[in-house]
């Protein structure tokens, strides 16, 4: 590779170097380089939000950062959300709320309310509402999708 940079960060619990070119953004990164798929890319302009990640406890555009900028920070995917066979509260209330029908923007939901749950397990009703409007859905209609999402927070708050 030409010009390539090592880059050192966690990936869901894992330290992780790999060799990248300078405008590798880390959405190609994570699907080329380490071939983790659940990222998924849409418009490739920031708006969809499907290649939401987790980037030091924030929620990131993974389409608008190039892969170098990642060096020494803690990185999230999708892959990492389940332990041990175990899925969030958030992931099962997505199965138990048919909140998931094509699946394409389903990663980058469920990394964008991780985020905010984690950050403020007590976010209101109507701020995780708003918080839907930063990914896109073509599928769902976003009913099922809101209702995991409050049902996630109401099992997030009760665990806190």
């Amino acid at each position: 590779m030409t010009g390539a940079r090592t880059v050192r960060f966690r990936l869901n619990g894992t330290d992780t170097t790999v060799s990248v070119e300078p405008r590798r953004t880390v959405a190609d990164m994570l699907r080329i380089d380490l071939r983790l798929t659940g990222t998924t890319v849409g418009c490739e302009q920031g708006v969809c939000g499907t290649c939401t990640i987790i980037v030091d406890r924030e929620p990131v555009r993974a389409c608008l950062m190039f892969a170098a900028q990642i060096d020494g920070a803690d990185v999230r995917t999708v892959e990492g959300l389940a332990r041990d066979g175990t899925l969030t509260p958030l992931q099962q209330a997505f199965i138990d709320e048919d909140a998931v029908q094509c699946g394409y923007c389903t990663p980058g939901i469920l990394m964008l309310a991780t985020a905010a749950l984690e950050n403020d397990p007590f976010m209101e009703d109507e701020a995780l509402d708003a918080l839907l409007s930063a990914n896109l859905c073509r599928c769902t209609g976003y009913g099922p999708i809101r209702r995991a999402l409050h049902k996630a927070a109401k099992t997030s708050r009760r665990s806190t």
